[in-house]
C-alpha cells in the first residue's frame, strides 16, 4: 500500500498521492498517577494551583521562530480558570467509575507522560483493555480522538472511556448520582456553571482541564525558537535524519504528528495475512471502507520519549524498537545502530512537563 491517506473536511478519506518519493514535497504543503481518591480534596487543599494554571492559560505571545516543518507548541490560552480546576479534580475522582477505583488520571498520569506504561490499560474489575492508552498530554492539539480518530473532539471522546464495560464501566446515572451526593461537589458545580452537576458541565470540565495539558518549552521548542545550545550535536544530527529518512512526512506541525491517518505497514506489512482482530483494524471499524482497514491516526510525538509501550497495541517496548518498526515497515529502508541512536536522541528532545508537573 503506498497511498497516503488523509481526512477531508467532510470526514471523507481521500488519497493525496504516494508516500515516497513525494513525502519532501508534501511536508511543504503542511504548514489527551495511579489513581487516588483526592479529586474533592482539591476543594480543600488549592494553594499554588490557581497561580500554576493561571501561568498556563496565559495569552501565548507571538514571537519568531525557525521555518521548520515541526512548530513550537504555543502557550495554552482562552481557557476558564474554574473550570480547569475543577476539571482537574474530576480527572483524577475514581468515583467517576462503576467501582470507585478508577479515574482517568488511572491510565493517563500527568507526571509519568500522560499515559500508564501498559501495552493495555487494566480498568474496572482488573478487566484488559483492548487497546494501548496514548498521552492525553497535548491531545488537544490532535485533529481527531482515538487511534482510529472516530471523535473529533475531547468534549465528544470523554465519554467513551467512561462507559466502556473495560475501562470505567460507569453511566451517567451513576456519576451524577455520586456527584450530588459527596459533599464538595455541588457547591463547586454551582459555583462554577450555571446550571450545576449535569453531564455536558462534566464533560465540559473535564476538556477544559485536558487543554490546559499543553507542554511548551522543551529542548526542541527552545532550538526552534533560535537558542543553539538547547540541543546537543547528537539531537540536532538526529532531526536531520529524522527529516532525511522521511519521518517527517507523517511527524510534523505542532505535535509533530497526530494531523492525519497512515496505514501501518506501508511498505511492509505489519499484521500477519488473516488477522482480524478488531483493534488491528483501525479506521476500518469506523467507515467499513477497505481502503481504512489497519489505517490508525499517526500519533502525535511529543513527550514520545516518556511513553513506551508504542504502537495501538504497545508491542515496542521501547523507543530504539519502535524507530527500527518504523524503518521497516513504514519506509521499508534499513537502519544502522548509529541512525537509530540519533533520531532516539532527537525525540527525546521533544520532552517536556505539563504545567501542574512544573514546580
Amino acid at each position: 500500500m503506498t497511498n497516503r491517506i488523509c481526512e477531508n473536511g467532510s470526514g471523507r478519506a481521500t488519497l493525496l498521492g504516494t508516500l515516497l518519493p513525494s513525502i519532501a514535497a508534501a511536508v511543504a504543503c503542511v504548514a489527551a498517577t495511579p489513581a487516588t481518591n483526592f479529586g474533592v480534596s482539591l476543594l480543600v487543599d488549592q494553594s499554588g494551583l490557581k497561580e500554576d494554571i493561571q501561568e498556563s492559560i496565559a495569552p501565548e505571545t507571538t514571537q519568531e521562530f525557525r521555518n521548520e516543518p515541526i512548530t513550537p507548541i504555543p502557550e495554552p490560552s482562552g481557557l476558564d480558570f474554574d473550570e480547569v480546576t475543577l476539571g482537574r479534580a474530576l480527572f483524577h475522582e475514581p468515583g467517576l467509575s462503576r467501582t470507585g477505583s478508577i479515574a482517568c488520571a488511572t491510565c493517563h498520569s500527568i507526571e509519568d507522560g500522560g499515559d500508564d506504561g501498559l501495552a493495555c490499560s487494566e480498568g474496572v474489575d482488573g478487566r484488559q483493555g483492548l487497546m494501548n492508552s496514548p498521552t492525553v498530554l497535548n491531545a488537544a492539539l490532535n485533529f481527531r480522538q482515538f487511534w482510529d480518530g472516530r471523535v473529533g473532539s475531547l468534549e465528544e471522546q470523554i465519554p467513551g472511556p467512561i462507559h466502556h464495560p473495560n475501562e470505567m464501566g460507569a453511566d451517567w446515572n451513576h456519576i451524577l448520582a455520586f456527584l450530588k451526593a459527596t459533599p464538595g461537589y455541588r457547591d463547586w458545580f454551582d459555583g462554577v456553571y450555571e446550571h450545576g452537576i449535569t453531564v455536558e458541565n462534566v464533560i465540559d470540565a473535564i476538556a477544559e482541564y485536558e487543554k490546559s495539558l499543553l507542554t511548551p518549552d522543551s529542548p526542541f521548542d527552545q532550538w526552534l525558537k533560535g537558542d543553539d545550545d538547547a540541543l546537543t550535536d547528537l539531537q540536532k544530527k538526529g532531526y536531520e535524519l529524522f527529516k532525511e529518512n522521511h519521518c517527517i512526512g507523517c511527524h510534523q506541525g505542532v505535535n509533530v504528528g497526530g494531523n492525519l491517518y497512515e496505514p501501518l505497514g506501508v511498505m511492509v506489512d505489519y499484521f500477519q495475512v488473516g488477522d482480524e482482530d478488531a483493534k488491528h483494524l483501525g479506521r476500518f471499524n469506523v467507515t467499513g471502507d477497505e481502503r481504512d482497514r489497519h489505517v490508525f491516526k499517526v500519533p502525535g510525538l511529543r513527550n514520545v520519549a516518556d511513553t513506551a509501550p508504542y504502537f495501538h497495541d504497545g508491542s515496542a517496548t521501547n523507543l530504539e524498537d519502535a524507530v527500527q518498526a518504523m524503518f521497516d515497515h513504514q519506509l521499508g529502508m534499513p537502519a544502522d545502530s548509529s541512525t537509530i541512536k540519533a533520531i532516539c536522541a532527537f525525540l527525546e528532545s521533544l520532552s517536556a512537563p505539563a504545567y501542574e508537573s512544573r514546580k
